[in-house]
């Protein structure tokens, strides 16, 4: 028997197939990260719909759960659309997908990270959108196993001034506690911290921070490329 589902959905990519077909890749809410065949998707009509960061009602046939199937999308909300004349918040939602692509597993639900994603991409309009996207970056992480604890320094047992981060353990230290290791710790950013604070340096530093986990612990090997992208133009800015 055919397995038959909808589903809503952000693509995260798509590709060629043949000479008018493309595969899709799509984060969904209750099925997970899911690919299938679109028929048509390389004409100009449907290639705004498959654009990274659409929104989308999908509906997906095949014959076994394991089969690449056959996708029917209809556009929801185009995200990527409304952020073309801004190459940096463009390259956050890309980043975001990317990564999520990389690091979700394959038809495993995980409705937080949908909604996490939908979430992101409606503050990416916002002015404290960079902060926003490091902190997605930590939700991602607790979501997919590795969340960080930065409540209290791992090794004073208190909340004072927390600077640092364990590389090995992702637990916060204290800046007392870490000043003689601050060589091999990562920077704890205040806003991370409840300090308040942001802004360009702090932004890189959370990406480094997150970055650092999300190789480690997600992927088992180097970040994305878009994700790489979104640090250069991010360097770029002024501070």
């Amino acid at each position: 028997m055919a397995i038959d589902w909808t589903d809503r959905g952000v693509v995260l990519s798509a590709r060629p197939h043949g000479e008018a077909a493309a595969v899709a890749v799509l984060l969904t809410r209750e099925h997970g990260r899911h690919g299938g065949l679109v028929q048509g998707g390389r004409s100009s009509r449907q290639r705004a719909n498959l654009e990274p960061g659409t929104l989308v009602a999908a509906r997906w046939r095949g014959r076994l759960a394991e089969h690449l199937g056959t996708y029917t999308l209809e556009p929801v909300h185009g995200y990527a659309a409304v952020l073309l004349d801004d190459p940096l918040r463009l390259a956050a939602l890309t980043a975001a997908c990317a990564l999520v692509e990389a690091a979700a597993p394959e038809h495993e639900p995980h409705p937080a990270v949908f909604d996490g994603l939908i979430a992101l991409f409606e503050v990416l309009g916002g002015t404290a959108w960079p902060e926003a996207y490091v902190r997605w970056e930590m939700g991602l992480l607790a979501e997919l196993g590795f969340g960080l604890d930065l409540d209290r320094c791992a090794v004073t047992g208190s909340n004072d001034y927390l600077a640092y981060v364990s590389p090995r353990t992702g637990r916060a230290v204290s800046a007392a506690a870490g000043e003689p290791y601050r060589d091999r710790l990562l920077p704890l950013p205040g806003f991370l911290a409840g300090r308040g604070g942001g802004g360009r340096d702090e932004t890189l530093a959370g990406l480094r921070l997150t970055g650092h986990f999300l190789e480690r612990h997600l992927l088992n090997g180097p970040l994305p490329p878009a994700r790489g992208r979104l640090v250069e133009r991010l360097e770029r800015q002024p501070a």
